[in-house]
């Protein structure tokens, strides 16, 4: 992955101080949507890692999932399918997977679902984020991988923030590293 990219991924991050009674500062990556030459790179770069793996599909978790996701399965020339949560606004219609996820960084549970017409028994499945800081969100989405028959390949992210075991552990490539970003 080119080192120009990930120094422009990094530069980009903003941090936000989110007001009285917060305990952190807030990302920022609307810098990412906002840069073209970025944008244009960033499904190609998260899906290098993986091609050999073959995936049918990419999964991604709401919200900015919805923006990586459609990047990489377009690299990849392969279907994305929105992984659901219950806030979102979005619940779709029909059969859905759910999963929920364990304590994440702030210690919440998330739950997640899938359409079950979107992932199926033989799907190799690339899921793809934003952001990975514990693994939380990816486990679900395996959860929900092996609920439907399918095979995660591996996580494709953006910023790999999680511990070295857990990356390892769930096959997590990302292409800035947590420890690089300033805030």
């Amino acid at each position: 992955m080119p080192s120009e990219l990930s120094g422009r991924l990094a530069a980009l991050v903003r941090w936000i101080d989110p007001g009285p009674g917060a305990s952190h500062l807030v990302s920022d990556v609307s810098g990412w949507w906002r840069d073209p030459e970025v944008l244009a790179r960033l499904g190609p770069a998260l899906v290098a890692p993986f091609r050999a793996a073959r995936p049918t599909v990419v999964v991604s978790p709401a919200v900015t999932g919805y923006l990586l996701g459609p990047l990489a399965a377009t690299a990849l020339g392969v279907g994305f399918v929105p992984a659901h949560k219950p806030g979102d606004g979005r619940l779709p219609a029909g059969a859905l997977t759910w999963a929920q996820s364990p304590p994440d960084f702030r210690g919440r549970q998330v739950d997640l679902a899938v359409r079950d017409h979107g992932v199926g028994r033989g799907d190799r499945v690339l899921v793809v984020d934003d952001w990975v800081a514990t693994g939380a969100q990816v486990r679900a989405l395996y959860e929900i991988c092996a609920a439907r028959g399918a095979e995660p390949v591996g996580t494709a992210t953006v910023v790999l923030d999680c511990a070295p075991a857990v990356a390892t552990e769930l096959r997590v490539r990302g292409l800035v590293d947590g420890a690089d970003l300033t805030t």
